[in-house]
């Protein structure tokens, strides 16, 4: 055993030695190559200088260019559907989305115009002038006026000692506001600029003229004021030149019809909300949730779905296709930076109350929009009101509501969403002509009780649902309509019976896709097309 294993260990070494040897052949010719590559180093980086010397004609090496990186375009706002995305990542640099025009400077100082009383002439100045001024302006004309202490007055009161200053024999102050009936008898006229709340520069009303005129809470009315007497605090109305835009002596303003005695129907005027091929959103609304004039539509939406550039969109179309329509929008309990941006997007009035006001006041507002809108109704106009939430006015009426004893699920008072439905079922067809149409949002899924017994409450009140899914919101399809379980209720009032067949036949196709799926499917055959009347011929072929 032994000399075996010395025999076979004799083998091995002989094998090693045998490889060192064909290894040394191996190792020079690789020593060899490392010196000539040494000794060629000079040469070539003296041949690749000259090379870019000569094709650059430059002094000194230059590091090459690195290549183009994408360029990050941010969406400008208010957005678009197709842009709603955070930013868009292309090869090239892009033009911004198109943007809505921006709101009207306010004027640097009042328009005057000139007028003749009892023979002599006199000056007019609007009082809506003055509040639509920048404070800067107020503050420059007050000087110029020779008002001491401006400097730290507030807007109203700056307003009304301007009123003292210039409201002389050789001026007359015009007012425009909105009448807000007390149980003395006697009103005022708040400003919409103001949002309706009480302030200095309010108009007072006497009983005398609110039973002459037949004044009911809402009243636009408008006409020329008088100065404060000893003893009094407010400027009063020393005349009535229009109620509603018209003439108070007039057949109609006389024998108006009291609008809960006016006879309400279905919707049979379309409210067309497609205005341009890129606007998505409300391209989808007309097809498959018509919205007509007296509509009550819920708006149905999760937290962070996009209702409130929803609203925008409807608001932008209405303006826009339907001038002729009192446009009106409602933010209650609402930041106030979403105010302002609403201002600044929306051509219509915007009156607000932002969430560090107290209940009453949302309420408050509230009531003078509901009563100016029913009043304007009366003199067959076409009012549409954007009430942004309709959960958060239930919650106001729940705070201010005598307590009745009786408490419903999640806190809610048995009293509390009585009003709040009279608010919403005020939306209405008029048989004698005129509608208040009424498009309002309900909170969902927010983790409050509260939230889903008031959205409860008010699921069955509407004739028409828009609902909103996050899931769409998360992924960035746009707009987040869940076509499914949106709709609108007599549907074939608002739609022709050609696109009624078709729509109706899409409806069957999306039935069992999920809402991502189905608004995707609906997305890529619409884009394509110009408008819906061209995306629903085209199903025929």
């Amino acid at each position: 055993m032994r000399k075996a294993r010395t025999s076979r260990e004799k083998t091995a070494d002989t094998d090693v030695a045998v490889e060192a040897d064909a290894e040394k052949p191996r190792r020079k010719r690789a020593a060899k190559t490392v010196e000539r590559d040494e000794a060629e180093k000079p040469t070539r980086t003296r041949r690749s200088a000259a090379r870019r010397d000569d094709e650059s004609g430059a002094e000194a090496e230059e590091a090459p260019a690195e290549p183009p990186r994408p360029v990050l375009t941010p969406i400008s706002r208010p957005v678009r559907d197709d842009d709603l995305q955070e930013a868009r990542i292309s090869g090239e640099a892009e033009e911004p989305a198109a943007a809505l025009p921006p709101a009207p400077e306010p004027p640097e100082a009042p328009a005057i115009t000139e007028v003749t009383r009892d023979g002599e002439p006199m000056q007019v100045i609007k009082l809506n002038d003055l509040k639509r001024m920048k404070i800067t302006d107020l503050s420059k004309m007050a000087h110029d006026v020779g008002i001491e202490g401006y400097q730290g007055l507030k807007k109203q009161d700056l307003i009304f000692a301007l009123l003292g200053g210039i409201a002389d024999k050789r001026f007359e102050v015009h007012a425009e506001g909105v009448m807000e009936l007390l149980s003395d008898g006697f009103g005022f006229l708040r400003s919409a600029d103001s949002d309706y709340q009480p302030s200095p520069d309010d108009i007072y009303v006497s009983p005398s003229q609110v039973r002459r005129f037949n004044l009911r809470p809402g009243d636009t009315v408008t006409g020329p004021i008088r100065q404060p007497r000893e003893g009094e605090r407010f400027f009063a109305l020393q005349k009535v030149d229009k109620v509603n835009f018209a003439d108070p002596m007039s057949d109609a303003a006389r024998e108006r019809i009291l609008f809960d005695n006016l006879t309400p129907l279905y919707p049979t005027r379309k409210l067309k909300l497609e205005h341009e091929s890129s606007e998505m959103t409300t391209r989808i609304i007309d097809m498959f949730c018509p919205i007509g004039l007296g509509q009550r539509c819920l708006i149905v939406a999760p937290p962070k779905a996009g209702k409130t550039v929803l609203l925008q969109n409807i608001a932008h179309a209405i303006s826009r296709n339907h001038p002729d329509v009192y446009l009106i929008v409602l933010l209650v309990d609402e930041r106030p930076e979403e105010v302002t941006d609403m201002e600044r997007n929306v051509r219509g009035e915007v009156v607000s109350s932002t969430f560090d006001e107290p209940a009453t006041r949302h309420v408050q507002v509230a009531e003078m929009v509901i009563d100016k809108a029913k009043r304007l109704v009366e003199q067959k106009y076409d009012v549409c009101i954007l009430l942004d939430s309709i959960t958060r006015l239930a919650r106001a009426y729940n705070t201010v509501v005598p307590a009745s004893g009786k408490i419903l699920s999640g806190g809610v008072d048995a009293n509390a969403l009585h009003k709040p439905k009279r608010f919403f079922g005020a939306a209405r067809n008029i048989e004698e002509g005129g509608s208040l149409t009424i498009i309002g949002t309900a909170l969902i899924d927010t983790g409050s009780r509260m939230d889903e017994v008031i959205f409860e409450e008010f699921k069955g009140t509407g004739n028409s649902e828009i609902v909103l899914d996050r899931k769409l919101m998360e992924k960035r399809i746009f707009p987040t309509l869940d076509i499914n379980k949106s709709g609108t209720r007599k549907e074939e009032l608002l739609l022709g019976p050609g696109d009624l067949v078709r729509i109706t036949a899409l409806r069957q196709v999306l039935h069992p896709f999920t809402p991502i799926d189905a608004m995707e499917f609906v997305l890529k055959h619409m884009r394509p097309t110009a408008s819906n009347a061209d995306f629903l011929g085209s199903m025929n072929r």
